[in-house]
């Protein structure tokens, strides 16, 4: 039988915990968590799922697609328009790969930190 469990936590290192989560809370409009310091960062999501940013020394960024520093984990995102959600990112400091295997589909962006994430447009009945 198969343990019954929730997600509830998604953590990324990073070396500036403060400084990733305010890019995903203007990214998101998350709520930041209250107890947020220059060690641990989070935001909160109305579902109850938690991301958290905390601080690693020698923080080495991945290198997309490049495997020598490789991802670890990614991000998705849903969202309407997937031209406006990339100048907002991109306005907000994400950075946008070369390669973009999603052909239309999904868009590639990294965010301040180096960790990939992806755009997918949503279908009506997923946003908010």
């Amino acid at each position: 039988m198969a343990l019954q469990m929730k997600l509830n936590a998604v953590t990324l290192d990073c070396p500036d915990p403060l400084a990733l989560a305010a890019f995903y809370q203007q990214a998101t409009g998350l709520e930041p968590h209250p107890k947020s310091d220059a060690e641990f960062a989070g935001l909160n999501c109305q579902d109850g799922m938690f991301i958290g940013f905390q601080r690693v020394e020698d923080y080495r960024a991945p290198h997309w697609p490049d495997q020598t520093f490789p991802q670890q984990i990614h991000l998705d995102f849903a969202v309407e328009d997937l031209d406006e959600a990339e100048a907002r990112l991109l306005e907000l400091g994400a950075g946008k790969p070369a390669n973009q295997p999603g052909e239309g589909r999904w868009r590639v962006f990294t965010d301040p930190a180096g960790h990939p994430f992806c755009l997918v447009r949503a279908k009506a009945s997923e946003l908010p």
